[in-house]
């Protein structure tokens, strides 16, 4: 074999031996091509001079599971061509487009949707509220005891006491609509200055010691309780941890458990001296987060209620990080209905779907250097929800 043959042999490929000419097959030599793109189509048909091209090109649209009738013609073009055997063909493309629905809703009759607001009678007010129990939500935050800003630690804590009184007097309210039995009193962190936040340099501006701090918190907390226990069937409290609340932090990071906290600590102590105090408070439940967490959730009347301070993450975040939360099963996230927080130190309501996210106002009545930066003073106050199987139909401030 000399060189050429090698390379002709080398290179050549496996390619399909010829088809051998055969005599013209009406039926074979058809060429039917369809294209659709939304209401538009065109078909393309191709064939012996006599066919009848729009017929055909119809039987091609029924082919495709398409109604004829649903299509009209917008276009056409045709054109003979010689076939392999010498012998004339027709070559015709057609565009069609979806013919218009017509309206097959009545317009309605304006008088007698009117009419309605003549022949309705309110139905009357009933004294007993609907079936079902419902929970009362009273969420509350950041009362930073201990800093000079604003009104200082007396005026949070009176005003902490008397929003608390409110909310436990707005119950019987909602009573009238909602039956009651269960209350939920959140606590959502930042309770105290600290001596921790801004690495330590808050220390000047903060008027009472961290014991003084976390007393005023114990004590606080325990007056809600004894507030409303006598109130309700069921009372449920929680706390969790916020960044001002962090029992240690060496240079600036801190340096035990994510559950390390006065906040909730504080909480602990209140548990502890409920479970002394005998059958009065027997129906008074505290959770705090488990070993290593920074979240609680507690299941309220069917809904499930998460608790985070909003440190995880930043303004406006709150939504990405409770997906990225719910991918960890193991958090029980994926689980709930309704998420509070505080942390930003305003109120904020959003919804995704059936989910709802609140942030509570903060306790304390302004951040100075926030006012000095921004205008802006505090509005401070707590939120009172009701709640049941995941709605959230009452949300309210409470000032």
């Amino acid at each position: 074999m000399d060189r050429s043959e090698l390379l002709n042999d080398l290179l050549r490929t496996p390619t399909a031996p010829p088809v051998p000419g055969r005599q013209a097959d009406p039926e074979r030599d058809f060429t039917k091509q369809i294209e659709v793109s939304g209401d538009a189509a065109e078909v393309t048909v191709r064939g012996p001079e006599g066919i009848d091209p729009e017929s055909t090109a119809a039987d091609v649209l029924r082919a495709h599971h398409l109604d004829p009738a649903e299509w009209e013609v917008t276009g056409f073009r045709s054109s003979e061509w010689t076939m392999a055997n010498g012998e004339p063909g027709v070559s015709a493309r057609f565009s069609f487009g979806r013919r218009k629905a017509e309206a097959l809703v009545e317009r309605p009759n304006v008088e007698e949707l009117l009419r309605v607001f003549e022949e309705h009678t309110p139905a009357p007010r009933s004294a007993v509220p609907g079936d079902g129990e419902w929970t009362y939500v009273i969420a509350l935050g950041d009362m930073q005891f201990g800093k000079v800003d604003g009104d200082g630690p007396a005026g949070t804590l009176a005003r902490a006491m008397d929003c608390i009184d409110k909310a436990a007097d707005l119950l019987a309210q909602y009573r009238w609509r909602y039956k009651i039995e269960h209350v939920h009193l959140a606590w959502l962190g930042d309770h105290i200055e600290g001596f921790v936040s801004q690495g330590g340099s808050n220390v000047a501006r903060t008027q009472l010691t961290l014991t003084e701090q976390i007393r005023l918190t114990r004590r606080l907390m325990a007056y809600a309780v004894i507030r409303l226990a006598p109130l309700v069937a069921r009372l449920t409290v929680v706390a969790v941890p916020g960044n001002h609340g962090e029992a240690v932090r060496v240079n600036g990071k801190g340096v035990t458990r994510y559950d390390d906290s006065h906040d909730t600590e504080a909480l602990i102590s209140v548990g502890e001296a409920l479970a002394l105090a005998g059958e009065e408070y027997e129906h008074v439940e505290v959770y705090v987060p488990e070993n290593d967490e920074l979240t609680v959730l507690v299941e309220c009347s069917g809904t499930v209620v998460a608790h985070a301070h909003g440190h995880q993450w930043r303004a406006g975040k709150h939504f990405e990080w409770w997906r990225g939360a719910a991918f960890d099963k193991d958090t029980g996230m994926h689980t709930a209905d309704l998420l509070l927080s505080g942390h930003l130190h305003h109120e904020f309501i959003d919804t995704d779907g059936p989910r709802t996210f609140v942030q509570v106002p903060a306790m304390e009545s302004e951040s100075t250097w926030w006012r000095h930066l921004k205008g802006t003073r505090g509005a401070p106050g707590l939120m009172v929800l009701v709640t049941r199987n995941g709605d959230v139909p009452v949300k309210e401030v409470v000032r």
